[in-house]
C-alpha cells in the first residue's frame, strides 16, 4: 500500500493510497495523534453518503463522542460559496463542536475545498483529514492544502493554505464514480505527466485501454492505483518544495488559466472541472506551439492524449470572452497573467508575457478543434 509524504514548512503528513481504507478509517485517524481526543464531523454529499455510509461508519462507535456527526453539502462547483461555509459552521456550533472537533472531507474537490477552509476558520482552526471520493480529488485537490470558495467575480478568490492531518485515498470509492467524472479527473493526471513526469505520460498512453475499461476489474484497479500514486507523487514533490505557490507550484496551473475562464463563461454548470482543464490545456499547447517551445510532434502527442481520455463536453463561448475572463484569475502577479507552457513532455516554463492576441488565437484554435471533434 503506497504511502507518500508531503513535507511543507507548515505541516508534514502522509497520503495513503489503497483499497479498503474506509473500513479502518477511525483507527487510522486515532493513530495520527495518539491519546488526543477528537470528535469527528464528516462533511459529505447525499450521493456519496447513500453509497458509502455503511462502510464509512463500520469503524466508528455508534454512540458517544467518537460517533461522527454528519453535515451534508451538495456537490457541484456552483455550491462552493461563502454561504455554504457559514451554514456548515452554524451546524457545527449548534451540534456543540469545540476545539477538539476533527473535520473529515468525504467527497470530491468541492467538498474538500470547503471543508479545509471551514477547518481553517472554525474557532480559528481545527484539524481535518481528506477522504477524497472522486478521481480528480484523489490525484489533485486533496493534496497540497489549497482550500477556499468562489465569488461571482472569479474562482477560489477567498481561501487559505491549510494542510490536512492526512489524506486517505481509497480506490474502492471509484467503483461508484460516473465514467464522465473519472475521465475528467484523468485530465489532471495527464497534466501531471505533461508538466513533470514523462513516465506517467507514457504510462497513460500505453495503458489507456485498461485505465478506461468499462468494468472495474482487479487489473483496472491496479492501473488506476498506479496513475493515482504517480500523480500524487508529482503533487507532493512540488508542494513540498513550494507550499504557497511562490514559484515552482505555479506549474500545477497548466491548463487552468483558460480552464477557469471556461468554467466562469459557462457559469460552472456545463462542464466538469477536468473537462475545462482539458480544453484549457489544449489552448496552452497552441500557445507553446506558436512560440516554438514544443515541436509539432510533441504537440500532437499531448493533444491526442487529452482527447483520448475524453470525450470533453462542448460549450458555447467566444474566444474574446474567454480572454477577458482571464483577467479575474487569481494567479496574476502585479496585474500580469502567469501562464504555464510546456517546453517538452515532462517540463514546463512559467511566463508572464503571453499577449491577448496570442491567447485569443490559441482560444480560437481550441474552439475550432472542439467543433471538429464534436461533429466527428
Amino acid at each position: 500500500m503506497p504511502v507518500l509524504s508531503v513535507n511543507t514548512p507548515s505541516a508534514a503528513y502522509d497520503v495513503t493510497i489503497g483499497s479498503g481504507l474506509l473500513r479502518t478509517l477511525s483507527q487510522r485517524i486515532a493513530r495520527l495523534q495518539p491519546g488526543k481526543a477528537y470528535r469527528p464531523f464528516v462533511v459529505t454529499s447525499p450521493e456519496i453518503w447513500r453509497h458509502w455510509s455503511k462502510a464509512f461508519l463500520a469503524s466508528f462507535p455508534k454512540q458517544g463522542p467518537g460517533a461522527p456527526t454528519v453535515l451534508f453539502h451538495p456537490a457541484g462547483e456552483r455550491f462552493k460559496r461563502m454561504a455554504a461555509v457559514e451554514s456548515l459552521a452554524q451546524q457545527m456550533a449548534l451540534a456543540g463542536a469545540d476545539r477538539d472537533a476533527l473535520l473529515i472531507a468525504f467527497g470530491g474537490g468541492v467538498i474538500g475545498d470547503i471543508t479545509g477552509f471551514l477547518a481553517a476558520i472554525y474557532m480559528r482552526g481545527v484539524r481535518y483529514v481528506q477522504l477524497p471520493s472522486t478521481f480528480l480529488a484523489q490525484v489533485d485537490s486533496s493534496v497540497g492544502g489549497k482550500t477556499g470558495v468562489n465569488l461571482q467575480a472569479g474562482k477560489n478568490l477567498i481561501g487559505s493554505f491549510n494542510q490536512p492531518e492526512a489524506v486517505f485515498i481509497d480506490t474502492d470509492l471509484l467503483r461508484t464514480l460516473p465514467p464522465a467524472e473519472l475521465r475528467a479527473g484523468l485530465q489532471e493526471s495527464i497534466k501531471a505527466g505533461i508538466i513533470y513526469d514523462a513516465r506517467l505520460f507514457s504510462y497513460l498512453e500505453k495503458h489507456a485501454a485498461t485505465v478506461l475499461a468499462s468494468r472495474f476489474t482487479p487489473q483496472r484497479q491496479r492501473a488506476l492505483q498506479h496513475v493515482i500514486t504517480a500523480s500524487v507523487r508529482v503533487k507532493a514533490e512540488v508542494v513540498s518544495q513550494d507550499e504557497k505557490e511562490s514559484g515552482l507550484r505555479m506549474i500545477l496551473n497548466f491548463g487552468h488559466t483558460l480552464g477557469h475562464a471556461i468554467e466562469a463563461a459557462t457559469h460552472y454548470k456545463q462542464l466538469l472541472h477536468g473537462e475545462a482543464v482539458g480544453w484549457g490545456s489544449i489552448a496552452a499547447l497552441h500557445v507553446a506551439l506558436e512560440r516554438g517551445t514544443i515541436t509539432p510532434a510533441q504537440f500532437a502527442r499531448m493533444a491526442n492524449l487529452i482527447l483520448r481520455y475524453g470525450p470533453l463536453s462542448p460549450f458555447r463561448a467566444t474566444a474574446a470572452k474567454l480572454v477577458a475572463l482571464t483577467y479575474s484569475d487569481k494567479k496574476k502577479r502585479s496585474g500580469r497573467r502567469a501562464y504555464v507552457l510546456p517546453t517538452a513532455i515532462g517540463a514546463t516554463a512559467t511566463v508572464f508575457d503571453v499577449t491577448d492576441d496570442e491567447l485569443q488565437r490559441a482560444a480560437e484554435a481550441m474552439l475550432q478543434l472542439m467543433r471538429t471533434s464534436t461533429a466527428s
